[in-house]
């Protein structure tokens, strides 16, 4: 899907009382008597017009029972339908927005615990360790490989646990380890966790965590090394600094003592991150900034410095598809130059750390910088666009395929509707042409690519003739008596009166030709853009 839908989903009815999201009660309800006086099923005979009336005033009647409805219109607002069917059960305790909020997220946990419970889940890491110095010296070009698997199921209502294993060989060498851990939900903001190991690292421990507040949690844990007796407490804090960051502090008291005061920030394009850590064997420090590009591509740059490292990682990642992601990273630091190349796939990963150098000179390392990159944009441009264009291609016609009936019974819905307001939508239109006002001459919704061949029959695409719906009647039947015309910003235009959506889970755009005052327009604005007419500036 490549269109944004979070809010607009949320704003159906309003798109079908024709109203703005902010709307009064006053206002609702005015928009409600309107189309009433279009849709009662009491207003028509004959007994077909009567029953797409009667569909119709059903919908009239739902939106305006919801929106004039502040606790309803509140949920809706932020869940949208799903909100309202969730089961909430709405008193005077929930009289605040933020109150609301946080009843529907414990509602949707509930039921994703409830899903979870007959699954288990299990994650994995592949780490295999290459290394050409040691390949040239005829010693082997792998340098170290480890597994790691954990398999978790949640057995009850409040309790889950996991078993794992690790086996790790380096050269001649090599080491296992198993462990396990209970989980069992104290409280609503309560848990305490149980976990032993042995292998690697033996040890036995025990971990709490509580919600202090809304917007605070603290974990505290204790453990006990089963090779020597050592223990380590551990306590750790993270407040949330706002909607898209916060803030944590931990703290190591033991064989391995030490401080961290970490940062982070998250939202729909960025992610930035920091922690400075101080202790008995290392001090140092480790930042992180990556950038989303689309919803498949994003770049990352992170640098560590301290006591015992200085190194800079540059790279990127790419989707291939909904449950796979590939990444390539460039290491230089101290340690040598590396690549590293890694393939995710659902909660399974796959590792490559390639070391490429001890060490650092300035031709090699620009050298093993700017070929992996040179190669992925050649690539880029030779094969996988070329590859994903073809894919989506087949996915659109596919998904065509899939919807064919959904979106004929939507049209046939839609022009229905539009029957019952032709004979006003005609009375406005030629109330606006005697006055040389807002006349809608043409005006169609849907996909972007068939609209684009509307004034381009070069570009004309007949395999997406169908993703189209003629608009001119339900939007000249909205234009005011003063000759203006206005749909509300963040709204899905699919959800207005005599609209449909011609092209479930596609981008779609409304394009619009229209006269005033003796002059001709036209404009273009994206499915949740404002439109307001007439303006200058669409003038042709």
């Amino acid at each position: 899907m490549t269109q944004a839908e979070d809010g607009g989903s949320n704003r159906e009815l309003y798109a079908l009382l024709h109203v703005s999201p902010e709307a009064s009660d006053e206002e609702i309800r005015k928009a409600y008597r309107q189309w009433a006086q279009v849709y009662h099923p009491d207003k028509y005979q004959d007994q077909q017009m009567k029953e797409v009336a009667t569909e119709n005033f059903q919908r009239i009647c739902e939106a305006y029972e919801i929106l004039t409805d502040e606790y309803k219109r509140q949920i809706y607002d932020i869940y949208g339908m799903e909100g309202l069917t969730s089961g909430l059960e709405l008193g005077p305790r929930l009289n605040k927005v933020d109150e609301i909020k946080e009843e529907l997220e414990r509602l949707k946990r509930k039921r994703e615990e409830e899903k979870k419970s007959a699954h288990f889940q299990p994650t994995g890491v592949i780490l295999a360790q290459l290394s050409v110095p040691s390949f040239l010296a005829g010693r082997g070009l792998m340098r170290a490989m480890s597994m790691n698997s954990e398999i978790q199921s949640q057995i009850s209502k409040n309790n889950v646990i996991a078993f794992g294993g690790t086996l790790a060989v380096k050269g001649s060498d090599g080491d296992a380890a198993a462990n396990a851990v209970f989980r069992h939900q104290l409280s609503s903001v309560s848990s305490i966790e149980i976990m032993a190991s042995v292998g690697l690292q033996g040890l036995i421990g025990v971990q709490t965590s509580r919600q202090l507040s809304r917007h605070a949690n603290a974990t505290m844990g204790l453990a006990v090394s089963l090779r020597d007796g050592s223990i380590n407490l551990s306590n750790s804090w993270n407040r949330q600094l706002s909607t898209t960051s916060n803030a944590s502090i931990e703290m190591v008291l033991g064989s391995e003592s030490s401080i961290a005061v970490g940062w982070r920030k998250k939202d729909q394009n960025m992610a930035a991150a920091g922690e400075i850590r101080i202790g008995t064997s290392a001090i140092g420090a480790v930042a992180r900034y990556t950038r989303r590009f689309s919803s498949k591509s994003h770049a990352r740059i992170t640098g560590k410095i301290g006591s015992t490292a200085l190194e800079l990682e540059i790279g990127g990642g790419r989707k291939i598809s909904n449950f796979s992601t590939v990444k390539m990273l460039y290491t230089i630091g101290i340690q040598g130059i590396y690549w590293k190349l890694e393939l995710h796939r659902g909660a399974q990963k796959l590792v490559v750390p390639i070391f490429l150098s001890r060490h650092i000179n300035l031709g090699f390392a620009a050298g093993a910088f700017l070929l992996p990159t040179s190669l992925y944009f050649t690539l880029k441009s030779l094969v996988f666009k070329p590859y994903y264009r073809r894919r989506e291609k087949q996915r659109a016609l596919e998904n065509m395929e899939q919807t064919r009936t959904q979106v004929q019974e939507s049209k046939a819905a839609a022009e229905k509707a539009q029957k019952l307001l032709q004979n006003v939508a005609n009375r406005k239109r030629n109330k606006q042409l005697e006055t040389n006002g807002l006349v809608i001459v043409e005006a169609v919704y849907g996909n972007p690519k068939v609209i684009k061949g509307i004034n381009n029959p070069e570009e004309k695409n007949d395999e997406l003739a169908s993703q189209m719906l003629d608009v001119t009647l339900p939007l000249n039947f909205l234009v005011s008596d003063s000759g203006q015309l206005k749909l509300h910003e963040g709204v899905k235009k699919s959800g207005i009166m005599g609209f449909c959506d011609p092209c479930p889970g596609e981008t779609k755009k409304l394009y619009v030709k229209y006269t005033y005052d003796g002059n001709r327009y036209e404009v273009e604005v994206d499915d949740l853009q404002e439109l307001i007419l007439p303006q200058e500036e669409h003038r042709i």
